[in-house]
């Protein structure tokens, strides 16, 4: 009869010649991934007084290089409250605050006002179109802003940042609140926040950071009050972002504010101040 340590080492050895032989039984599977046609992506903000900038690209399928595909047979108008109609010309450019990259951009500033509702049409010879609505919210002005240090010596001394405003009574809004530091450059972005007032309609809100800004550093801080499908969108951003390669995490859909294609299309309406850490 074997000893308990002789069969222990039959039993590891058994398992090793298993695990072999099961390594040589890997096979690779050729997955079809459905095609879908391309469609429309836009992007498109527009702000009181500044002119219109869009831009627009073309989804590519999944496994194909992360080289944005630029349609130039596009044509894009929008429309104001009062049916005049802004074409937008094809000129690729960059946008020399935030230096993002746009496609199309208009010949004039655009009087907007709060409560002023446009339209965005966007076709192109293939028969694609994409259209959108939005209606630019109140201004919701910031009541304070202030920063505080905390008392740790100069190598760890930091600050963090508080704002207060009023939320309007008896209406659901929706806000962003943003932190850059220099500079409005996606990647100077110290804290971005999305919303909502429905726990705190009609209250005085304070909005606040960890310390986690040096003495010195320039902010530039901005409050939104943005709609709900801009505020849907920009939540969706975050779930679908949260889900990326998170094997705990649901699926998550861009919820666009346009349609006949993927994007957004929004009016901002906010407040901006530049405060430095002193």
């Amino acid at each position: 009869m074997p000893s308990f340590r002789t069969s222990l080492r039959g039993l590891l050895l058994a398992a090793s010649v298993a695990l072999a032989s099961g390594c040589d039984l890997q096979q690779d599977i050729d997955v079809d991934l459905p095609e879908f046609p391309p469609q429309l992506v836009v992007e498109c903000y527009l702000e009181p007084g500044q002119v219109p900038q869009l831009t627009v690209s073309e989804t590519v399928p999944y496994l194909s290089a992360p080289t944005p595909a630029v349609p130039a047979d596009v044509t894009a108008v929008l429309t104001g409250p009062s049916g005049q109609r802004e074409t937008l010309r094809f000129a690729p450019g960059q946008n020399a605050t935030t230096k993002k990259f746009f496609t199309h951009t208009g010949r004039r500033a655009l009087p907007i006002r709060p409560g002023d509702t446009w339209q965005l049409e966007v076709t192109d010879t293939k028969g694609r179109r994409v259209t959108g609505t939005a209606t630019m919210p109140a201004i919701v002005p910031i009541d304070t802003l202030e920063w505080r240090f905390n008392n740790e010596p100069a190598p760890r001394r930091k600050a963090l940042v508080l704002m207060t405003f009023q939320d309007p009574p008896g209406t659901a809004d929706f806000y962003r609140f943003q932190i850059h530091r220099n500079a409005l450059s996606d990647s100077l972005r110290a804290l971005d926040r999305e919303f909502e007032d429905q726990l705190f309609d009609g209250q005085r809100i304070p909005m606040g950071t960890s310390y986690e800004f040096s003495p010195n550093d320039t902010l530039l801080v901005t409050f939104y009050h943005v709609d709900k499908p801009y505020y849907t969108f920009l939540r969706s951003i975050d779930d679908a972002q949260d889900a990326n390669g998170n094997p705990f995490g649901q699926p998550a859909q861009i919820q666009s504010t346009v349609q006949g294609g993927i994007g957004v299309f929004a009016i901002l309406s906010y407040q901006r101040r530049k405060i430095i850490l002193r």
